[in-house]
């Protein structure tokens, strides 16, 4: 008898040490660090974190802008899956319950349409029960490895 496991292709997607980017990036002390996999059969990304007493706001719960970050990096990480790299050109949040900073979240994001060099994205962010937390919608665009490479050679300003 021969047993056939349906186990989803996904690729974990860990913090790099050479990012610095607020959200992904292990270079950034103040940075959130966030883990995602993606699920390459579903096309879709998906990460399961406790956020912690430092991204909160008012309230004790998770700061607005910490909720939209954490949309945000789960849509523009879809972009690894056709190879591409993609800037965040609008972003819009839909609050619908407040985000607790002390239990563990789901978030989880897929591509809607694609268009020319524009991509329209989705993601949720669910308590473990499954109720809809928040919501984000973006469109992405994508940009050239040679702009992305011109762009980051600029040296950061320090701000005193």
């Amino acid at each position: 008898m021969r047993i056939e496991e349906n186990v989803a292709a996904t690729l974990k997607l860990d913090p790099k040490d050479t990012n610095h980017c607020f959200g992904c990036g292990a270079a950034n002390d103040a940075g959130m660090k966030l883990v995602f996999e993606l699920d390459l059969e579903q096309r879709r990304i998906r990460g399961r974190f406790i956020l912690g007493m430092n991204y909160a706001g008012g309230g004790g719960f998770a700061h607005g802008g910490i909720i939209a970050v954490v949309l945000d990096e789960a849509m523009g990480k879809l972009s690894k899956l056709d190879d591409e790299r993609a800037v965040t050109a609008e972003l819009n949040v839909e609050f619908r319950k407040p985000v607790p900073v002390d239990r563990e979240i789901v978030v989880e994001g897929w591509q809607s349409e694609a268009k020319s060099r524009n991509r329209f994205r989705a993601a949720e962010i669910r308590d473990l029960d499954g109720n809809l937390l928040a919501r984000g919608k973006g469109r992405f665009v994508v940009i050239s490895e040679e702009h992305f490479a011109k762009a980051t050679e600029m040296p950061a300003k320090q701000v005193s």
